[in-house]
């Protein structure tokens, strides 16, 4: 293929292909081994993106009534655990259609509300109409007019699924086969966020009216020993605090709740919702603006501005006699931009601690929000 780049920052990053073109690709080379009885070297694949994969097929097996082999996945300059995997697909002929099912390592469905249904192999949709294609050129091609059974499957996959979110989204026994775009973008936001979509669709499906945010695992660490009813029912968002408020009216919860350390969400006290370093910071300008309009002298300020982290910052506001007002200004704030990002269409607040678990901050509605999660 014609090798894709983009761009992090500075960095020049290479592309490359997810689990679902590895194994659409796999499972075209496989149905034209089965039709041909001949052993194929490489395969090519237009991804649902328009790039056109040009692949090595390895451990190619063919025999009368089945073929198997498998592609190699390229995450390119991506951090990808399945990086290097290979991802094998077992075609066998059938009287019409194509049945597409899971393996070995492939993963199986358990909760409502993700891509496939309870009980299906986690071969999401894209990844199955690229299969059913790929295998149709290969009977176009070989004048077959009948059907396939396709069997994906990724030795090694139960263990990897360890190190992904499938097993806290309710994905046993292995890895998902995804992808939207069939190509992967290093550093992709768009991979994390639909994971984010794909949680909260899951806790919508299961008839949570509430969607609580957490950040990370203080977030979580928090909820455990100060509301542990909550814990199973979170969806981690990271830094994109506002895609996951958007994807949460879209999905139509009628409350979010936010609940994250000051580091983080004190940021949403200038309006930033996408609070990763390298897109914006703020911390101490926020706090600073917070402690001013709460009567805060000069000195305090400036030794504010000198601060690295949030809890130094909130010490020395602390010690000069403003934590309470500039802590209810912040509150103010946050809950004013939290209200423009939902536009009235659901209740939304936040809960704030420090790093010694000590909570800072409920805004305006957090209290109401709380006891409905708890009455449900």
């Amino acid at each position: 293929m014609e090798q894709q780049f983009v761009y992090h920052g500075t960095k020049k990053l290479r592309c490359g292909y997810t689990t679902g073109s590895c194994a659409a690709a796999a499972a075209g080379a496989a149905a034209r081994m089965l039709l041909t009885q001949k052993t194929v070297r490489r395969t090519q694949l237009m991804t649902p993106k328009g790039v056109l994969l040009d692949l090595e097929v390895c451990d190619a097996e063919v025999y009368p009534d089945r073929a198997r082999c498998a592609v190699v996945k390229d995450s390119g300059d991506d951090p990808d655990v399945t990086n290097g995997i290979k991802v094998y697909a077992e075609v066998s002929l059938a009287e019409s259609g194509t049945e597409i099912d899971g393996g070995e390592g492939i993963g199986r469905v358990t909760k409502a509300g993700l891509d496939q249904p309870a009980g299906a192999a986690a071969i999401n949709s894209v990844p199955r109409k690229m299969i059913a294609q790929a295998v149709k050129e290969a009977a176009e091609l070989c004048e077959y007019g009948g059907g396939f059974r396709v069997v994906i499957s990724i030795p090694g996959g139960e263990e990897l699924a360890k190190k992904t979110f499938n097993p806290r989204m309710g994905i046993v026994g292995g890895i998902s086969v995804i992808g939207t775009t069939g190509i992967v973008e290093p550093m992709s936001s768009r991979a994390l966020i639909e994971t984010i979509r794909t949680e909260a669709n899951m806790r919508r499906a299961a008839g949570n009216s509430t969607l609580i945010l957490t950040i990370g695992n203080y977030s979580e660490q928090y909820i455990n020993e100060r509301a542990p009813y909550m814990a199973d029912r979170c969806v981690t968002c990271s830094n994109y605090i506002g895609d996951a408020i958007d994807i949460g009216i879209t999905l139509g919860f009628e409350r979010i709740l936010i609940v994250g350390h000051i580091g983080k969400l004190v940021k949403l006290g200038s309006g930033i919702m996408n609070t990763h370093s390298s897109e914006a910071d703020g911390r101490m300008e926020t706090l600073i603006a917070c402690a001013a309009l709460s009567g805060a002298d000069r000195e305090t300020l400036t030794e504010v501005n000198g601060c690295v982290t949030t809890d130094a910052a909130l010490d020395v506001i602390e010690k000069a006699g403003y934590l309470e007002g500039t802590l209810r200004e912040l509150s103010r704030r946050v809950q004013k931009y939290l209200k423009a990002r939902t536009k009235g269409e659901a209740e939304i607040a936040a809960v704030i601690f420090s790093y010694k678990n000590e909570l800072l901050i409920k805004t305006e509605g957090a209290e109401d929000i709380i006891r409905a999660v708890s009455e449900e």
